[in-house]
């Protein structure tokens, strides 16, 4: 039985997670062009200068890559279960209706994960080619919360999508947006490192916040 929970939610999300994951790899690739670029014309020091003491960040045009994914991955998971109310026949199979729905949950956070985990390696990877370790640290502790982000977004989609009652889904996106902006500030460069354990805390226990939508859908709440 969960083995076909899981091959339904690979089904639905398959192709949309591998372009996600295909794009964001050929968007790294370009990232780091543009680092070679800008080490053949302005020299290492030149371009080091620029972000130890100017606050560029280099890697700054993928802040909302992970944004993106966590809201594509979720739409394309959840929102073919409010169609007709499809859902509601995954809650009659003979296992506990919760389960059922946090075995969804975790199967799209753990491909998100994945897809996420293979992103930020590649950028460890190449980073260290250009930038010394503190460089390469520091660029690490920024971008962690942007792919953190990925995950809330992917969280507030499945709790709005299933959320029956629209008072509660237009609260829900304003609460979202909230949340996301919390995580996508640019301040200078591993700013965000003594709040990132508070952020990894808020991210786990927004996790399970669509049970309270699916609560809802349950009793038929309109």
């Amino acid at each position: 039985m969960w083995k076909s929970i899981v091959y339904k939610e690979w089904l639905k999300i398959r192709w949309f997670l591998i372009g996600f994951t295909t794009l964001g790899i050929v968007g790294i690739g370009y990232l780091f062009l543009k680092v070679q670029h800008g080490f053949t014309f302005n020299g290492g020091s030149g371009f080091w200068y620029n972000i130890l003491f100017m606050g560029f960040q280099f890697f700054g045009y993928f802040k909302y890559f992970p944004l993106f994914g966590g809201l594509l991955i979720g739409v394309a998971q959840y929102f073919p279960e409010t169609i007709n109310k499809r859902i509601k026949l995954t809650f009659h199979l003979p296992l506990k209706e919760n389960n059922v729905l946090l075995m969804m949950h975790a199967f799209g956070v753990v491909c998100l994960l994945i897809s996420f985990l293979l992103l930020l390696g590649m950028f460890v990877t190449m980073s260290n080619f250009y930038f010394p370790s503190q460089m390469v640290y520091d660029s690490v502790v920024s971008v962690i919360p942007w792919f953190l982000a990925g995950l809330v977004a992917y969280f507030f989609v499945a709790l709005i999508v299933l959320e029956p009652v629209w008072m509660y889904r237009f609260f829900y996106t304003l609460v979202a947006g909230f949340f996301a902006d919390i995580y996508i500030k640019s301040p200078v460069i591993a700013a965000y490192g003594p709040a990132i354990p508070g952020l990894f805390v808020l991210t786990i226990l927004m996790s399970v916040a669509l049970l309270f939508s699916a609560y809802r859908f349950r009793k038929g709440e309109m």
